[in-house]
């Protein structure tokens, strides 16, 4: 993986099976939409982010597949059966190539180990995975403690992201800070 970039390294899919019988990829990707994952040319595919034995593939074509998936064909990748062994690698990126969001959005990978406090200032825990649950994403919160909060993603709850600071403050909602 020499020469991927060293900046932050972004997941934008997984490999879950194959698509015909010409090589093409069945991908479960990763977020809101498919759009990073239809527009990248070259993307890593590993085991996980710091895999070193990853391998950087060019794409020759792509489309939309099922609900949550995309389709695409990589250089290299020409028979169903080359397509078993790739199953249940995640294909990634370098964060600097990812397009820039609109003020106030973020990406997940930019959210996950931020410090999350309530308004009043009260230590909630630093944020471990977020998932998508279909009306808002929810953060996963974990404290030093091992004591786990799951917040809604929703606008009125979080009042301030400060990504330098890698803080995020929530409203201090009754119940909402409670450990599940």
């Amino acid at each position: 993986m020499s020469d991927l970039p060293s900046t932050e390294r972004v997941i934008l899919g997984e490999v879950v099976g194959a698509h015909g019988l010409t090589g093409d990829v069945r991908v479960r990707f990763a977020g809101d939409s498919p759009d990073h994952i239809l527009s990248v040319e070259t993307l890593w595919m590993g085991r996980r982010v710091g895999d070193p034995e990853a391998r950087r593939r060019t794409v020759r074509d792509r489309g939309m597949a099922r609900a949550g998936e995309v389709r695409l064909n990589f250089e290299g990748i020409d028979r169903r059966d080359q397509v078993q062994p790739i199953m249940g690698l995640l294909l990634f990126v370098s964060a600097d190539v990812l397009p820039d969001l609109p003020e106030d959005e973020f990406y997940w990978y930019e959210l996950i180990g931020c410090q999350v406090e309530s308004e009043t200032g009260e230590l909630v825990g630093d944020v471990r995975e977020i998932w998508e649950t279909g009306a808002h994403d929810v953060l996963v919160v974990q404290n030093e403690d091992g004591l786990r909060r799951l917040i809604p993603t929703a606008r009125e709850l979080m009042k301030e992201i400060d990504l330098k600071a890698r803080r995020i403050v929530v409203v201090d909602l009754p119940g909402l800070l409670e450990p599940t």
